[in-house]
């Protein structure tokens, strides 16, 4: 096998179209094979002295792209970066999406904008376990874990670009969905059906507040203000696979924050609490403790979220909103303070998003339906930044 000098490095012949590149960066010996033709190891034989000489060199790595994001969610968690719902939401999407596919075996260091295209392409074929193809708004969740992750091996010097990033392939566009609720004319009849059911008091609360579900659920007597008319949100309910159900700061510092009642919502927990007193009183466990849950399960304890909307797949029929979830309520909420004219920035806030911006981009196709209203939702998002 011959072999060629190049002043810091050198390039060997290790067999047909295949090169062993040695050269040396900063005093210290480095080596790497390429494939290719002669002329193809030279190119990439001159671009690493370069990147020497610039103080761009990325030393050599055999990590592979599944064991760098696993490293990194790892790392995630233990910061705290991510919740553990997301944690357990990314672990999902790395062990089904990235893991079991040839994406996952390359090296992050040889990854390559058409690795990323070919594992959309093989995804959208048979991304899922039963062999069949994910939609892709799945494979744009997958992707993103994958570009988050390769965005910190540029940011450590382990790679020089993100092949998934915005220099890269991007992430299958995915079709706008139209959030679902409940139209105007069935509220009225659902609220009637709903009535003396153990749910009325959670989907009235639901309904005209806005919160989610977790919020719901962690929502405390303490943090509620009947005669002010008010409840100061704070926490939210979080349900995982390696934790169970357990307590947690809102979704966002936004999330934290204080909601008007309407007189609906006063009357119905009002009767809510008389009766949990009732029944504490019947059962001599007298009168609420100060951090009383006012939507507790059976024992007292918190609800879990994935029963709540168990209990309301089991009523809607009968409701007459059809297949709607419970989060449907919150996106009801919305269209309500929408179709009354209520500012974006107040919408924003009473929802907990962190900016108007994301509200007008869940909600975009209620505005639409009114120009008038686009506009002034804008107009009031935008105010001070010309």
């Amino acid at each position: 096998m011959s072999k060629r000098d190049y002043g810091e490095g050198s390039i060997d012949e290790r067999g047909k179209g295949r090169w062993r590149l040695r050269y040396r960066v900063n005093g210290r010996r480095f080596a790497k094979t390429v494939r290719g033709s002669i002329s193809d190891a030279r190119k990439e034989l001159r671009r690493l002295l370069k990147s020497g000489d610039d103080g761009e060199h990325v030393e050599p790595s055999k990590i592979t792209v599944v064991e760098h994001v696993r490293a990194r969610l790892a790392q995630w968690r233990a910061s705290g970066d991510i919740s553990d719902k997301t944690a357990e939401r990314y672990s999902e999407l790395i062990e089904n999406q990235i893991a079991p596919f040839p994406i996952g075996s390359i090296k992050v260091q040889t990854l390559k904008p058409v690795d990323v295209e070919a594992w959309h392409t093989k995804l959208r074929a048979s991304g899922n376990k039963r062999g069949g193809g994910l939609a892709a708004r799945t494979i744009g969740h997958a992707h993103r874990v994958l570009s988050k992750a390769l965005r910190e091996a540029v940011k450590f010097d382990m790679v020089m670009r993100n092949a998934a990033g915005k220099d890269g392939q991007s992430a299958p566009k995915v079709q706008t969905e139209e959030v679902e609720i409940i139209a105007p004319e069935k509220i009225q009849p659902m609220l009637d059906k709903l009535r003396g059911r153990a749910i009325y008091p959670k989907a009235v609360t639901a309904l005209f507040t806005g919160l989610r579900r977790g919020e719901l659920l962690a929502l405390r007597w303490s943090r509620v203000d009947l005669d002010g008319k008010e409840i100061d949100v704070r926490e939210a309910l979080e349900e995982t696979k390696a934790h169970g159900v357990r307590f947690k700061a809102t979704k966002t510092k936004s999330g934290r924050r204080v909601i008007s009642l309407p007189d609906i919502v006063v009357e119905t927990l009002r009767e809510h609490r008389r009766e949990q007193l009732e029944l504490r009183m019947a059962l001599g466990l007298g009168k609420l403790p100060d951090d009383a849950l006012v939507f507790p399960a059976l024992d007292g304890g918190p609800q879990a979220p994935r029963q709540l909307s168990g209990d309301w797949r089991e009523v809607r029929e009968a409701a007459g909103v059809g297949d709607v979830t419970f989060h449907a309520l919150r996106h009801t909420h919305a269209s309500q303070l929408i179709e009354a004219n209520v500012d974006i920035v107040t919408i924003s806030k009473r929802l907990g998003h962190a900016s108007p911006n994301i509200t007008l981009q869940v909600y975009a196709h209620l505005f639409q339906k009114r120009d008038d209203k686009a506009a002034a939702a804008i107009n009031a998002a935008f105010a001070g930044l010309a």
